[in-house]
């Protein structure tokens, strides 16, 4: 089977799951996008990782990095192979030396792990055509579900009445907490005003 890249899109907060993010996944080159829904920390962990962001103890994500890189392990791709009951599942494809190990993982963590290793993200052509949308489209109901998201996340009052110099404060405050969640949602909230 042929072999789909996949681009990240971006993050949106899910209006219809409290506390749950879409992952949105873009054809490379193509119109279909594949929404996937995470949870807060794996939402998290990916923006963290998109902005360039370090936070001042590593993450589960970075600790996998570290560790891989000093055993000389190293990520080639991720592949999202199977869509099943509301799940997609997916692998890691890694090498050291001349040896190469395909790692079961949930999607979240692989794309997390993948995003630090810089390397390409692929499915195929079966799970794109019965989960992708056209790009066009607005709006990501929940699509599917990653199996282990618990919803739990606190609710925060309306960013919306907030000025921007105050999201930027508590922006740097949420990060030197080392309170990651809510600081995802700032930046989100930043970005989406200053468009």
């Amino acid at each position: 089977m042929e072999k789909i890249k996949l681009d990240i899109a971006g993050l949106q907060y899910s209006q219809t799951q409290s506390g749950a993010y879409a992952l949105v996944l873009i054809e490379s080159g193509g119109k279909r996008q594949i929404p996937i829904v995470i949870g807060g920390n794996e939402a998290q962990s990916i923006a963290l990782a998109l902005e360039k962001l370090k936070p001042e103890r590593p993450l589960t994500h970075d600790l996998f990095v570290s560790f891989s890189t000093a055993f000389s392990i190293r990520v080639l791709e991720v592949i999202i192979y199977r869509f099943e009951e509301g799940v997609f599942f997916s692998k890691l494809i890694c090498e050291q030396f001349d040896a190469t190990a395909e790692i079961d993982s949930r999607t979240s963590d692989a794309i997390a792990i993948g995003i630090r290793f810089n390397c390409p993200i692929y499915t195929y052509e079966n799970i794109l055509s019965d989960t992708g949308h056209a790009n066009d489209e607005t709006s990501f109901d929940v699509l599917a579900r990653e199996e282990d998201f618990d919803g739990d996340l606190d609710d925060i009052d309306e960013l919306d009445e907030i000025p921007v110099e105050e999201l930027e404060n508590q922006l740097k405050e949420a990060i030197e907490n080392e309170d990651y969640e809510l600081a995802s949602r700032l930046r989100d909230e930043i970005n989406q005003r200053n468009k």
